[in-house]
């Protein structure tokens, strides 16, 4: 089976496809570049499509590389038959194969080992042959210094039949399928980790069954997460007497020769003591590989929706991070995001200073001409957007609350440290707050994505799938909104296609020695950033107001010259067509086609020259909580309150309700009827009306519901 033909079994995407998709990654073209600019070549994919074959591609690398390396090893031990070679070399299922080495994998010295050093093997053959022979008399032939008696050689015999159990593809295949559809998931608490107060959360786990392919993967990372801190013990199990009615259904086939006794020994030793643990083990491992798989995708999702969150744009912020007795540290950005000034003030206890708190706030919205405010979502941020509301200004001022989740982490990273040598890091922090309202993207890439607070058990799934899930997410976001290569930070270079952490701080050194960019041909002067480089990466920058109109856009330039011949055609300069529907409407696509760009890159180019350089993220808006609820005192059950959905997860949604604690609107409360996907009814940041249904004042939890 070539890679192809593998991809497709599980795609369904054409091989033409699939061989010219490979074909550009093989020559170091990203998938967001794939994705927008060789749409003709690969037949339209879309990024996950792209992603998919990515990933099986290399997933089929592995297969071939382990079958070398079983093949080898096998072959070294001069055991490679021609059967086995070919069902090893025919087979692309990676357990499969493990089952197939599993008899001449290198292990520590088995039973069975010692029974065959023990010339046991023969007596284990004639058992396992169920003739009606005096199995009792035949063991007393095998007697030797190691081997006192009849018993000693009938369980080293048993030994050896046990191991071959262990080790029969065809056993192994069918318990692992009666595993999947049957096996039981249960937990039982550890009595003496019962009373613990760190225990509570997980207490639904004390006593609990369900059978495991129907557990839902918040689930399962909670029982496995209760198991590793030691609070409940887990097991996976399938009916005992089922699946050793199975195994003897197989193996015993004359249930009156004399070795049917040991045999059925044999085959209870081998369930419990190799069968059931390892095949336990395999069917939980797959369980939370599909559960990592799922909250990967929750958490990128979320993520996702984060970063695309609307722009206020460049205005002239003043933010806020609201504090009790530290003060509430205060910053003014300009439009571009530079510092120009911080105070700190104290309106609220234990100072009360109010009345000087808001002669410096109207100060400094006049002085820096400040368009909004924007105030972090954390301790403190209700009662500091009531003071701010109170303020008189000269001029209409909008004031946002903004999430901080990660704010903290940014204001002492290296990134912030380079950014404000001078500054602590409470201003830090208070600047980032101000420009995740001006542009949320630009200021989030900063950040570990695992510290913004979306998503559900992110530290217990396997870490490098979502470290790469979220780089790529980040990577898509990046790449599909575009950055202003003038102004962009260093950490938002990084993610644009074709460029990373390296060429990032060398388009940023040579910004600051040379200038501006005046146009997109400028970024192959920059050091070591190559033709490929800049082939990857041209058309995800922008440059306003430059040489070239068709620079603030995302047409390739590649494709520049065929812009410019629709113009000439049309009788106008190539800036009269950009923005000119009327024109745009005349042009006919296919009478461009070359042998490079097809219809599809041609009418993507149209669409863009309708509105160049479109920011796909939607405007901002001002949102109100009730100003009726302050603490989760406030709540009273029956209350139909204004929320902002903060995190989504498998089972449910957390609302924003403008205090402290975030109620959960669980998967069945989110509309009438059943709903498979939270974000089919939901999304980030979307602004919803809630009822409280119940509020736990002692634990902090909050029950909601949308069903109004």
């Amino acid at each position: 089976m070539t890679n192809i033909q593998f991809i497709q079994n599980q795609t369904n995407i054409a091989p033409k496809s699939i061989e010219a998709t490979i074909k550009l990654l093989s020559e170091d073209c990203t998938i967001p570049f794939i994705s927008r600019y060789r749409k003709d070549q690969t037949g339209n994919l879309d990024e996950v499509q792209i992603e998919a074959i990515s990933k099986l591609n290399k997933q089929y690398d592995e297969i071939i590389k382990r079958k070398e390396s079983i093949l080898k090893s096998i072959e070294e031990q001069n055991a490679l038959s021609p059967e086995l070679k070919s069902k090893i070399e025919n087979s692309f299922d990676l357990q499969e194969l493990e089952d197939f080495y599993l008899p001449y994998k290198k292990k520590k010295k088995t039973k069975a080992d010692v029974a065959r050093e023990n010339g046991l093997e023969p007596l284990a053959k004639i058992i396992m042959s169920q003739k009606n022979d005096d199995i009792e008399f035949l063991a007393s032939k095998y007697l030797n210094a190691n081997v006192k008696n009849e018993d000693e050689a009938l369980q080293g015999a048993r030994d050896i039949i046990a191991e071959w159990i262990n080790e029969n593809i065809f056993i192994r295949k069918n318990l692992r399928r009666m595993f999947q559809r049957k096996a039981e998931i249960t937990t039982k608490v550890v009595k003496t980790k019962k009373d613990d107060e760190a225990a509570q959360k997980f207490s639904q786990y004390f006593d609990w069954a369900e059978p495991i392919s129907k557990a839902p993967s918040h689930r399962l990372l909670a029982m496995l997460r209760a198991e590793a801190e030691g609070f409940v013990k887990l097991n996976v199990a399938v009916e005992k007497e089922e699946a050793l009615d199975f195994i003897e259904e197989n193996i015993i086939k004359n249930k009156n020769s004399d070795a049917t006794e040991h045999l059925e020994l044999a085959i209870k030793d081998s369930y419990k003591r190799l069968l059931e643990p390892a095949i336990s083990n395999e069917t939980l491992q797959e369980a939370k590989a599909k559960a990592d798989i799922k909250a990967i995708d929750v958490f990128s999702e979320n993520l996702r929706q984060l970063l695309l969150a609307p722009p206020l744009g460049e205005k002239r912020i003043l933010a806020i991070d609201p504090g009790y007795r530290t003060g509430c540290k205060v910053v003014c950005l300009d439009e571009k995001g530079d510092l120009l000034n911080n105070e700190t003030i104290y309106p609220h206890a234990p100072q009360n200073d109010t009345a000087m708190a808001m002669k410096k706030i109207r100060s400094m919205v006049n002085a820096y001409n400040i368009e909004a405010i924007s105030i972090g979502n954390g301790t403190a941020s209700r009662e500091t957007e009531f003071f701010i509301k109170k303020i008189a200004f000269d001029k209409p001022v909008q004031v946002f609350v903004v999430s901080e989740a990660g704010a903290s982490v940014y204001s002492a990273s290296k990134i912030a440290r380079e950014e404000f040598p001078n500054y602590d890091v409470t201003v830090r922090g208070s600047v980032s707050i101000g420009r995740r309202l001006s542009d949320p993207l630009a200021e989030l890439v900063k950040i570990d994505p695992k510290s913004i607070g979306v998503g559900q058990y992110q530290h217990d799934v396997d870490q490098t799938k979502l470290q790469s899930a979220l780089d790529s997410t980040v990577m898509s976001c990046v790449n599909s909104v575009g950055i202003n290569i003038n102004t962009a930070s260093k950490s938002l270079l990084s993610y644009v296609s074709g460029i990373g952490e390296k060429m990032a701080e060398n388009i940023v050194a040579y910004r600051s020695e040379n200038g501006p960019f005046e146009d997109r041909k400028q970024l192959k002067k920059v050091p070591r950033l190559g033709e490929k480089a800049y082939q990857q990466a041209a058309a995800f920058i922008r440059i306003r107001d430059g040489k070239n109109p068709l620079d603030n856009s995302a047409v390739h330039p590649e494709a520049y010259s065929i812009v410019e011949k629709m113009a000439k055609d049309l009788g106008i300069k190539t800036n009269e067509l950009i923005a000119n529907k009327e024109k745009i409407a005349q042009i006919k696509p296919e009478n461009y086609i070359t042998a490079e760009i097809g219809i599809l890159t041609l009418k993507d180019i149209l669409k863009e020259l309708e509105k160049p350089g479109l920011d796909p993220r939607k405007a901002v808006k001002i949102f109100e909580f009730d100003p009726n609820v302050r603490s989760i005192n406030d709540l009273k059950t029956g209350m139909i309150l204004p929320g902002i959905v903060n995190n989504i997860t498998a089972f449910g949604c957390f609302v924003d309700l403008g205090i402290k604690e975030s109620g959960l609107v669980h998967i069945s409360q989110l509309k009438e009827g059943y709903v498979s996907d939270v974000n089919e009814v939901v999304k980030m940041h979307q602004h919803v009306q809630v009822k409280v249904v119940e509020v736990d004042e002692a634990r902090k939890r909050i029950q909601l519901t949308m069903i109004l």
